[in-house]
């Protein structure tokens, strides 16, 4: 491999690595970012404060990923979440979602 091939090697490699990096989800500015979101589903994702508000703790983060884009794009309608998550990037749904998905949850609930 000559010089400038390994260089572009190496350039493009950092560029990807950079772009992977940027798009991975922070959950401690998760955390930070979920302020709003306590207001109806809890410090955790929980502590919904109605039965008919989902539980975000513990679900998948890709999960959580698809469904604020959705109410973000309209593609899935609630007039409530569509509010909230309009004005979301995509590094604080990438964020959020890094936070919830890693708390106690869905997996730790119990059926009678």
């Amino acid at each position: 491999m000559n010089r400038w091939n390994f260089f572009a090697a190496v350039v493009i490699a950092s560029l990807l690595a950079s772009h992977a990096h940027a798009a991975a989800g922070d959950h401690r500015r998760g955390l930070e970012k979920s302020q709003v979101c306590q207001s109806c589903h809890g410090r955790t994702g929980n502590e919904s404060l109605q039965p008919s508000y989902p539980r975000l703790a513990g679900q998948h983060e890709d999960y959580l990923i698809h469904a604020l884009k959705s109410y973000r794009d309209g593609s899935r309608q609630n007039a409530v979440m569509a509010g909230f998550a309009g004005d979301l990037s995509d590094q604080d749904i990438a964020d959020l979602a890094a936070w919830y998905s890693r708390q106690d949850g869905l997996s730790d609930l119990k059926v009678d």
